[in-house]
């Protein structure tokens, strides 16, 4: 017998929002299928009023085997991940959508081979992370089919620059434990392209399998349209991991062709040495950061990546 009956109000944290509707879950555990409406307030500014990670005040209008209610206000969110889209190609207009609230840090999954490990798929990755000041832990899946000196060796440069990185297989729970400590008692949104084995590293995380496409039997949600932007699960040693769409869906509308450089680390030193202060490192005599490249102090495939994203910005711009 649940102890959520009608009338009753609690706070929880929204785990999945579908058609306009949201899942919310209590301290104990207990959930409840929720809507908004006229009245519900909010304590942010963008644009869309509820989204998964939100932490919510709700009142239960209806009790039995799937309780329902409605949210009445929703907390000020400490972080969000938001993802910006031109409207027609018009800059002046943007749909602003808040893909997960309350992340500690962005989780990086891609794969040492099967798809062959994308380093500019991190790069672009970490050039979203660093504009939102958001901490990092890279995971490398599916080290037991890779040539493991060969996969960290390319992954050196991000070791020097300080971020996390774990080495681990979905296939034979290789360093799982070390992930574990990396994402325990944090809500880390993971990212990553098809095929690098996210959906399976998350059902080991959370020690069975949530992640069903269009799964609604604890929802009652006939009628209800199934496409949902991410979904919050609970790890068993404390701590949520929040599963969200690509990268490419996190348009960088914020990053410029004059602030770019600023979201590559290792740039920063050598940059006070260009002759002109607003250098692209491109072309400009007297750049500090192609010396750098060409004596090998900044890693020549991150530098390869930055000249990518930049020649890229007019069109993800």
């Amino acid at each position: 017998m649940s102890s959520l009956q009608e009338g009753h109000e609690f706070e929880g944290i929204v785990t999945e929002a579908r058609g306009g509707m949201y899942l919310v879950e209590e301290a104990g555990g207990e959930r409840c299928l929720c809507a908004t409406f006229r009245g519900t307030k909010t304590e942010n500014a963008e644009t869309n009023l509820v989204a998964v990670g939100d932490r919510v005040a709700v009142t239960i209008t209806a009790g039995g085997e799937v309780m329902e209610g409605v949210i009445t206000l929703v907390l000020r969110r400490r972080s969000a991940l938001i993802r910006k889209r031109d409207v027609r190609r018009n800059r002046s207009k943007e749909k602003i959508q808040v893909i997960a609230a309350n992340i500690d840090q962005l989780a990086i999954v891609v794969s040492a081979m099967q798809p062959p490990l994308n380093r500019r798929l991190i790069d672009r990755y970490l050039v979203f992370a660093e504009s939102e000041q958001m901490p990092v832990v890279v995971i490398v899946n599916k080290m037991d089919i890779a040539d493991r000196e060969s996969v960290k060796c390319r992954m050196e440069p991000y070791q020097r620059l300080g971020y996390s990185i774990c080495y681990v297989s979905a296939e034979d729970g290789e360093s799982m434990a070390s992930l574990h400590r990396e994402l325990e008692g944090k809500v880390s949104a993971f990212s990553g392209h098809s095929g690098v084995g996210k959906s399976t590293l998350i059902n080991l995380l959370v020690g069975e399998e949530k992640l069903k496409t269009a799964e609604i039997s604890a929802w009652s949600l006939k009628g209800v349209h199934t496409t949902t932007n991410a979904v919050m699960l609970a790890l068993p040693g404390g701590g949520y991991v929040i599963d969200t769409p690509g990268i490419r869906e996190f348009n960088l509308s914020d990053i410029t062709e004059d602030n770019l450089r600023f979201y590559f680390p290792e740039f920063l030193p050598p940059m006070q040495q260009c002759a002109f202060t607003s250098c692209t490192h491109t072309l400009e005599p007297g750049c500090g950061v192609t010396k750098a490249v060409d004596e090998g102090v900044v890693d020549r495939e991150r530098y390869e990546s930055y000249l990518a994203i930049l020649a890229s910005l007019d069109d993800t711009g």
